[in-house]
């Protein structure tokens, strides 16, 4: 063999060792630890990044579930302009009451008489700029010509006829800006004279004059005030001759000791214009010229004339937590033909007061009018059966159901004197109040 031969078989031989030489085994460990590593941290980064991932979505949730749970935050409304259509109902308001009444009436040498009545009334007052208002109402009622002036009751009878409704309240009132404390009225407006406990010596609560008054509080000082009213009211028109009017003047101090105790007093003039030797005002509303009501008559006409002075005076307080007032009011006709019979008076005192369901008042009074010593038309239409010459007690118990719903008891245990043979007269009221 050659020297070139055996060259080429050497480097055959090396290359053929070469090709199927295995690597070393501690390379390849290496390489292999290394590419594990790498894929090991590669993998463990991908979790913590997967953690991360849903902690924060577990953290969204949570805050999502708190939003939708609260309630929404309510935006301030924005006030709506109102339609120049509609400003006016923005000025007017409504209001007005409901009364179911069972009635007992009990007159010795006369059959006791029972019976249902009700009253309804509904009234609205509308504002028609800074100074002025009006006033309307109307009511149940009865007469054969119009309505009862001292009486809103409708008695349930007559075969469930159809019940008359009367205008009860018609007025405009007047408030100066440049006169605080002044009102002025015209119309068939509300009684404005002060009346002590809300008595009806003189006038009866439902009684609404018409005509004219003015009346202006004035404070003069820090715990007094003196109040003042006058009116002239036209009573009855003739269309021959002179109408009958009335016109009247009050003025009352009211002083506060210490709250809630209080002092009032003052004094009142009434004098009717051309009243004697005219026919019974009742002729007017229930067609009956032979009703005086008490007052003295003769041949179908008045046979006295009235000027009336009115003293009267309250004292209110607080008794174991309870508003307490006590009261009192005389009257005299300082023109009343027979002087024997020209002088009224009255006391009485209210317990407590009817604010809210639950509460409660008690009233009392005893009073004693002689026949002229007020205008019988005028006054209580309850006690002995309405008008004067009479005496006696009343006692009233109030209870507050609900709101705007109250309950009344009434009795009245009176003697008439001076007319129906002074006998005993009983009168037993039930009542059911709702107002709105």
């Amino acid at each position: 063999m050659t020297r070139e031969q055996w060259k080429r078989c050497i480097l055959g031989l090396l290359f053929v060792c070469a090709a199927i030489m295995p690597r070393p085994i501690s390379a390849m460990a290496a390489d292999t630890g290394e590419d594990v590593n790498q894929l090991k941290a590669e993998l463990g980064a991908q979790k913590q990044r997967q953690a991360e991932l849903e902690d924060r979505i577990n953290q969204l949730e949570a805050r999502q579930k708190l939003t939708d749970e609260k309630p929404p935050t309510a935006e301030p409304k924005k006030e709506e302009a109102i339609p120049d259509i509609l400003k006016w109902a923005s000025k007017v308001n409504l209001y007005g009451d409901f009364r179911y009444r069972y009635e007992y009436i009990d007159q010795r040498e006369a059959e006791a008489r029972s019976r249902n009545r009700i009253r309804a009334r509904l009234g609205l007052n509308a504002k028609v700029n800074d100074e002025f208002d009006l006033g309307f109402r109307v009511a149940t009622g009865q007469g054969e010509v119009s309505g009862d002036p001292v009486s809103t009751n409708q008695t349930l009878d007559e075969a469930f006829s159809k019940k008359p409704i009367w205008l009860d309240l018609a007025f405009l009132g007047y408030h100066p800006n440049w006169m605080e404390g002044l009102d002025a009225f015209a119309g068939k407006i509300e009684n404005p004279f002060y009346k002590v406990g809300k008595n009806e010596l003189i006038w009866d609560n439902d009684l609404t004059p018409e005509g004219g008054a003015l009346v202006y509080g004035l404070p003069l000082g820090e715990q007094t005030a003196l109040n003042l009213a006058g009116g002239g009211f036209w009573v009855n028109e003739e269309s021959g001759g002179a109408d009958t009017s009335l016109w009247g003047i009050q003025a009352y101090l009211k002083h506060q000791l210490s709250k809630p105790t209080y002092i009032l007093g003052g004094a009142s003039l009434y004098c009717y214009g051309n009243i004697q030797g005219e026919e019974s005002l009742a002729a007017e509303w229930d067609d009956d010229p032979d009703e005086f009501f008490g007052n003295s008559n003769a041949g179908g006409v008045f046979t006295s004339d009235y000027d009336l002075l009115e003293l009267f005076a309250e004292f209110g307080t607080e008794l174991a937590g309870l508003p307490v007032a006590a009261f009192g009011d005389w009257v005299h006709n300082s023109v009343a033909v027979d002087e024997s019979e020209d002088t009224g008076w009255l006391v009485g005192a209210i317990v407590n007061k009817v604010k809210k369901p639950g509460s409660w008042q008690f009233e009392y009074d005893y009073r004693d009018i002689e026949l002229d010593a007020v205008v019988a038309q005028f006054n209580s239409s309850d006690f002995i059966g309405g008008g004067t010459g009479g005496k006696g007690h009343r006692f009233s118990f109030t209870y507050q159901l609900v709101n705007n719903v109250a309950m009344a008891l009434t009795w009245y245990d009176n003697q008439f004197q001076g007319r129906n043979d002074d006998v005993d007269y009983d009168r037993v009221q039930a009542d059911l109040l709702v107002k709105f």
